[in-house]
């Protein structure tokens, strides 16, 4: 049985050793939401402070002790951009196993409507509306900052509409 050594716990991660050989993060789940409308892709420009850097990202967030994926997808969603809408689960996937637990999920949404939502007292969010091939090329030219869960988007879009074609 692996034995974890804790160096810090905190409110969203905590950092182990284990068996005094492996570095790991413990982090929240995540989800995050893929939301289409006349093929583009709604995004969430905020400033990231680990980074130093703007970021170009869709609406996510991490999920609450007893809640759901889709009841945390729901959330992020008003949040982040006044907007609820037809949810579909698409997939999850470890954002980094090589040393972090967290399992992002992904879920579409579309048929959108308003809603209303608090957001984080630390996010100052700008949505904007991106065709995801430009974003993508702008992410290839450095000229734009994206998440893992930006690309995971884009990746979902594309995926579905080369399959249309």
């Amino acid at each position: 049985m692996p034995h974890r050594r804790y160096l810090y716990q905190g409110r969203i991660l905590n950092l182990a050793i284990e068996d005094e050989k492996f570095e790991i993060v413990e982090h929240k789940h995540a989800v995050c939401i893929v939301a289409e409308q006349e093929g583009k892709i709604l995004f969430v420009r905020q400033y990231r402070p680990a980074i130093g850097s703007d970021t170009l990202e869709i609406p996510a967030g991490l999920i609450e002790e007893g809640e759901e994926a889709l009841e945390a997808a729901r959330r992020e969603f008003a949040e982040e951009a006044q907007l609820t809408g037809d949810f579909e689960y698409l997939s999850s996937f470890y954002v980094s196993p090589g040393f972090c637990d967290e399992k992002l999920h992904v879920f579409r949404a579309r048929n959108l409507r308003p809603a209303s939502g608090t957001p984080d007292d630390d996010e100052d969010i700008v949505v904007e509306w991106h065709d995801p091939h430009e974003v993508l090329k702008a992410a290839r030219e450095n000229r734009v900052q994206i998440s893992a869960s930006a690309m995971a988007g884009i990746l979902f879009h594309l995926s579905d509409y080369a399959a249309d074609q």
